[in-house]
């Protein structure tokens, strides 16, 4: 069956749709590939779909994680845990980091909305989030790293990154704007045919994408990854399977030269007269003896034209010949 013969739904029926929920149908598929679809778009939704989080705190007059301040009620555990769960949206098309300097004097109760005021690239959603209370007469003063990522980042990768900032802690953060994806499948006629499917997706997210949006770039990045299988990329995967086997195929045969040239010359079967005379000469193995040139050879003591012939005929055989250069085969290297 060719891909022209599958059934395709010809659009994406949309319903409950908002700037947090979504719910997506795609009807008719062929069976079972609601569950190869569905599986795949729940799967990079909730771990791929970039979002903004905050990853250090900086709280003056404050060294640990495990501290208290002095006329604020959350202890700095508690008030990291409010930070954790602030949300993002950019405002800035361009910075993807900002840090962000806060000083409260007057307030109560520091919430998302008064921090709004300090930032400029980005805008916390959840702004009646409470982050602490504290005594009006004292003044607060702390900063916070604000960045873009993806899914959940534990605070020790955060330390690696902003290490450079005496007095950050790291927090751990969850970039992702994804709240919840569910899929479910059901059974849809086409024709006489009651066995194609219905996939239904269902996406929360944190206000900081749409779900039509997050759904758009989950199925762009199955696209993209789908697209390194095409024709042009297998050729060249192909490219690489043979250079491959062709650095295999040399790596042997370096491997086979370099123990024939190691090899005594008792190994060649040579005549009784020939190995004489290399003996007396002191070429005791092949490597010594591939390294001579012929009319050194033919200045020997009873070493003739015979002798020489036959040399050259064993020495054929095993892809050898007078005057080799050896140097890159390292015979007296272990």
């Amino acid at each position: 069956m060719s891909l022209f013969d599958f059934v395709k739904p010809n659009k994406i029926i949309t319903s409950e749709l908002s700037e947090v929920k979504g719910l997506f149908q795609l009807k008719p598929l062929e069976p079972g590939y609601g569950l190869t679809l569905g599986n795949a778009l729940r799967r990079v939704l909730l771990s791929s779909i970039k979002g903004i989080a905050v990853t250090s705190i900086k709280i003056k007059g404050v060294k640990y994680e495990f501290s208290s301040i002095k006329g604020v009620i959350e202890d700095v555990t508690e008030i990291i845990l409010n930070f954790k769960k602030i949300r993002f949206k950019r405002k800035n098309a361009v910075q993807n980091k900002e840090i962000v300097n806060v000083k409260i004097e007057n307030d109560e109760i520091i919430t998302g909305k008064i921090l709004n005021q300090f930032i400029t690239n980005f805008e916390i959603i959840n702004t009646d989030i409470v982050i602490c209370h504290k005594d009006k007469s004292i003044s607060l003063e702390f900063s916070f790293i604000i960045e873009e990522g993806r899914g959940y980042v534990p605070s020790e990768e955060n330390k690696k990154n902003n290490n450079d900032i005496i007095g950050n802690i790291a927090i751990d953060s969850i970039f992702t704007p994804i709240k919840n994806v569910k899929y479910t499948i059901d059974n849809c006629r086409v024709g006489q045919q009651t066995d194609f499917e219905n996939l239904s997706i269902e996406i929360q997210t944190d206000g900081s994408i749409t779900p039509k949006l997050a759904l758009m770039e989950a199925s762009k990045m199955l696209i993209q990854y789908f697209s390194i299988f095409s024709y042009e990329k297998i050729g060249n995967i192909e490219n690489i399977k043979t250079t491959i086997n062709k650095e295999k195929k040399y790596n042997e045969e370096f491997l086979r030269m370099r123990t024939l040239l190691k090899s005594k010359l008792n190994n060649m079967d040579l005549s009784v007269r020939t190995k004489n005379c290399l003996k007396t000469a002191s070429i005791e193995s092949i490597a010594d003896l591939v390294i001579q040139n012929k009319s050194n050879m033919l200045q020997m003591r009873n070493f003739g034209k015979k002798s020489l012939e036959e040399l050259e005929k064993k020495m054929k055989q095993n892809g050898l010949y007078f005057g080799m250069d050896i140097t890159e085969y390292k015979i007296h290297s272990n």
